[in-house]
């Protein structure tokens, strides 16, 4: 074990909190911290198990839990290993901005792959979103969303037809948000989000380059302009392991806080 993991791991306690735990703990902070980068390569697990002076059992605990948390990833065969994973694209909700711009101001390249550009008529649960009758002609734009070449998410957006004529003929591989904006004069302004958390679908894992069943972040969204208007709704697939999700919470008033 080389001395900079020897040093990660030189407080390990003997009491109280669990083995497997503490591994598990000091390696996520050696990660965040950048005392291990992407990429990076674990010694073979009895070399590292030997090391830190636990059992392959409990260290197999440890890895298997941030492999869960996309920290690590496993590879088999001659040149396998654990490795170090790429730092998770953090999707940040306290702000409207497209992914584009959310991968570019992290240092990413951004891309899109459209899967499928089509016009048809809306179900109630769209048109309840962007203020339309049931059976209103929209646009559907899916998308697969690169970061870095790689996949990352799966978007459907729904536009009005009224509201963006000819959308579907204009360059649909870029920023929407900016396109509506440039073409359409119509800028996004706020948006209501939801999000929960699902598993990938036979159809998705093949998009996404995921094992069926593996977690994704499904975020549900509408955005309207500075009038009100509902511009987009949305639902986007986001690969659980690649993603995190960055809140800020405003500090309550002196009135807020005596309600609670």
């Amino acid at each position: 074990m080389n001395a900079a993991l020897r040093r990660i791991f030189r407080r390990l306690e003997r009491d109280g909190v669990p083995a497997h735990a503490q591994i598990e703990d000091r390696l996520a902070e050696a990660i965040a911290a950048g005392e291990l980068r992407a990429g990076d390569r674990l010694p073979p697990e009895r070399e590292l198990a030997e090391g830190i002076g636990v059992s392959r059992m409990t260290l197999r605990q440890a890895l298997d839990s941030l492999e869960r948390r996309g920290m690590v990833v496993r590879a088999r065969g001659r040149r396998g290993g654990t490795f170090v994973a790429a730092a998770k694209i953090e999707r940040d909700m306290t702000r409207l901005a497209g992914l584009t711009q959310e991968l570019r101001r992290q240092g990413h390249e951004a891309g899109a792959k459209v899967l499928s550009a089509r016009e048809g008529p809306c179900g109630q649960r769209t048109a309840a979103a962007l203020g339309l009758q049931p059976g209103h002609r929209v646009f559907e734009v899916v998308r697969l969303r690169l970061s870095d070449g790689a996949p990352l998410a799966l978007e459907r957006s729904l536009f009005s037809v009224e509201l963006f004529p000819g959308l579907l003929g204009m360059p649909l591989d870029g920023s929407l948000y900016e396109l509506i904006e440039t073409r359409f004069g119509q800028v996004p302004w706020r948006a209501v989000e939801r999000i929960e958390p699902v598993i990938a679908d036979h159809a998705e894992a093949e998009a996404l380059g995921i094992k069926p069943g593996a977690p994704l972040l499904l975020v549900e969204r509408t955005a309207y302009n500075a009038h009100g208007t509902p511009l987009e709704y949305a639902r986007d697939l986001f690969r659980g392991d690649r993603t995190r999700i960055v809140l800020e919470s405003p500090i309550p008033t002196p009135v807020e806080s005596a309600g609670r």
